[in-house]
Order: C-alpha cells, then structure tokens, then sequence
C-alpha cells in the first residue's frame, strides 16, 4: 500500500488548505459560537463547499458529485480540523452519502444524492443510542405496520440533526439488543409525526440532537438496504466516517502542535526562549513524532476504503483508535506548554482540545477501536 498522494489528491489538498483558511478560519467558530448561531454552521459556507464540489466528494457523477473517493474526503476534513472549520461535511457528504450509495435504491439515490452534492440538503445519521458508541446495541425498534413500519426508540449525539432535512435511522426489525443481525435502516423526514428532535450544544459549540421516536409510520419505500441486513451498509458507513473524523483529528492535532511550537518560540521566561529549554524539546519532539506514525495510519485507512480492501475496517479502527489518544496528546501538550494563559479564551488551544475531545468520542474512542482490533486478532 503505497502512501503517497497523487497530483489530483495534491492539488485538492491546496486548494482546501486555502479555502478553509480563508472562508472558515477559527475567528469563524468563535464568531458562530459567541452569536449562539442556532444553526452551528454557515450555510452560505456549505454552498461554497458544494460550488467547490467538496460536498460531493464520495457523491457519483451521475447523481452531480465529484467522485473522488476517500482520501479526498480525508484531505478535505485533514483542513477542516486544521481551522476547526464547522459545515455538515461529515455527517452529510460522508455519512449519509455513503449509505446512500451501498444501500439506497435508484430512486433515492436520485432524491438525496444529487442534493447532498448540490448542497441543498443536509442529512443525518441517526445510529448510538447510549453514552458510548455501539452499533450493535441498537434497541430502537421498526415493527411491521400496514405496507410500511412503526419506528420507536430514542437516538442521542446525532450530528447535525437539530437542522437535517432527512434522518437516516437505524432500527432494529429483528434479534435483540447486542445482535449484528436483524438491523434495517430507514430515511425519514425529521418533520414526520411523532419525530422529536431536541438541539445539544456540545462542547466544541457544535451542534447535534436527541432524537424520540414514537409510533413513527413510515412506509416501505424509506426501507434503505435489506431488511434485516442494515449492518453491511452501517459497516461501511462508520468505517468511512472513522476514517474521515480521524482525517479532522489529525489536522486539529497537527495545527495544535504547529501553534504551540511557534508559541515557545516566542515566549521567555528567566530570561531565556522556553523552546530553548530541553524538556520542551524532548516533549515536542515525541509528539512530532507520534504526528507522522499518525499520518500514516490516517493514509492507510482511507486508502484501505478505496480500495475496497478486506482489511478496511481494521484499518479504519486502527487509525480512529491512534488519532483520538495522539490529537488528545497534542491538544494537551499545548495547552500545558502555553502555559496559565492555554486556559484562557485568548488563545485557540483551548478550541482544539474541545473539538478534538468531541472528535475522540464520535463513532468510538480509542478504548472501543483497540477492543475491536483486539477481538479481530485474537490478541
């Protein structure tokens, strides 16, 4: 597997370098978050990234997206981390555009696609229902009802679903909570009767929602997959958004650890440049370090995706579980190497350890990926 980026990657990855530095820099997030901006995001931003044709990244031609896999998505995201850039990229162009892709028919390809890359509509994927990531313990329930399905449960941490057009559900139609068989996913209008849906402000000042459904009726034809074989479209799903938050978290880790060597650069104490001092180098220079082995990892896993390689999802565990203790790694090490003044407001490196804190816990931390890892080899 080679981890070297082609000129098209290349180009695309200086272009969403200077894009995102200048249309949505870390001013943008402190601007969004200080005007309590209900919708935690700037659509006119959104619209841009879709002219720019980053929103339909891993959307196919035919249905107006770019098709360019993803290690786009990842380099895309990789600048997005860097400037804590806030858009519905991934719970909309990676998320929902990859499960309509490996399970919508043609009609709904038609419906959502093509508007996921026009950036008209922004969709979400309603999957964890606990404090902790577990696709397999789905207990929301779709019961037959007439020539559709009655939905019941609740969903928490839905990224961007205060503000979705459309929800992507994952319900259980058969098995008990724990089983991998017997999940179905749905697409519904978040405006449905006996759709609930209650805006979260995290803690990066990013939005998501709790979700309620009770006695939803939806039809047959939001049926998205097999019945009962939605966990071969999730896999792919939330390996893909593994790899691409792992994508973000490497940026913000990387931008995190760029700001607070340029900080002890500058900052004296006893007379003396702090970078001068050994122990800082040493810290810094094991970080940069641990930045690279992760670069790696984040390579190996998006072009594990585009490959369609067997492995992918271990690759994708491996590099979602590096990433959340690396980034974790950096945002602390700068908020320490900052010093008093890396808690105040006045300095970024505080938002980097919020977003990067949220980032661990999206799709599963670095404690859930190396069980995963663990049980696949039988260590």
């Amino acid at each position: 597997m080679a981890l070297v980026l082609n000129d098209d990657e290349v180009m695309l990855r200086d272009t969403a370098e200077g894009f995102f530095k200048e249309k949505a820099p870390v001013k943008a997030l402190r601007t969004l978050r200080d005007t309590k901006d209900e919708t935690g995001f700037d659509r006119g931003l959104w619209a841009e990234m879709a002219e720019m044709g980053f929103a339909g990244i891993v959307v196919d031609e035919d249905h107006g997206g770019v098709d360019m896999g993803f290690m786009a998505a990842g380099l895309v995201a990789e600048q997005m981390g860097r400037n804590l850039s806030a858009s519905p990229f991934l719970s909309t162009a990676v998320l929902a555009a990859t499960a309509l892709r490996e399970g919508g028919t043609s009609e709904q390809k038609k419906e959502w696609l093509t508007k996921i890359a026009s950036g008209e509509a922004v969709i979400s994927v309603a999957l964890d229902e606990g404090a902790k990531h577990n696709p397999a313990g789905t207990s929301t329930t779709a019961e037959k009802s007439g020539n559709g399905f009655k939905l019941n449960g609740a969903k928490a941490m839905v990224v961007d679903g205060h503000v979705a057009d459309a929800l992507i559900v994952a319900a259980r139609t058969s098995g008990e909570p724990g089983d991998t068989d017997g999940l179905s996913l749905f697409i519904l209008n978040p405006q449905t009767k006996g759709v609930s849906v209650e805006r979260t402000i995290m803690v990066d000042s990013r939005n998501a929602a709790r979700i309620d459904l009770t006695d939803v009726e939806v039809s047959g034809d939001a049926l998205l997959g097999d019945l009962d074989g939605g966990m071969a479209v999730l896999t792919k799903v939330v390996n893909a958004g593994r790899a691409v938050v792992a994508a973000e978290l490497l940026g913000a880790g990387a931008q995190a650890f760029e700001d607070t060597v340029a900080y002890i650069k500058e900052r004296k104490q006893f007379g003396k440049i702090i970078g001068e001092f050994q122990a800082l180098q040493h810290r810094a220079s094991h970080l940069y370090s641990e930045l690279e082995i992760a670069r790696s990892a984040v390579m190996g896993a998006l072009t594990a995706l585009d490959m369609n390689d067997p492995q992918a999802e271990l690759y994708c565990a491996m590099a979602k579980a590096k990433l959340g203790s690396v980034a974790k790694l950096a945002s602390q090490e700068g908020v320490q190497m900052h010093g008093g003044v890396g808690m105040t407001d006045e300095y970024d490196i505080g938002l980097f350890m919020k977003r990067i804190r949220v980032l661990q816990e999206l799709l599963g931390d670095a404690h859930y990926h190396m069980n995963a890892f663990a049980k696949a080899k039988q260590f």
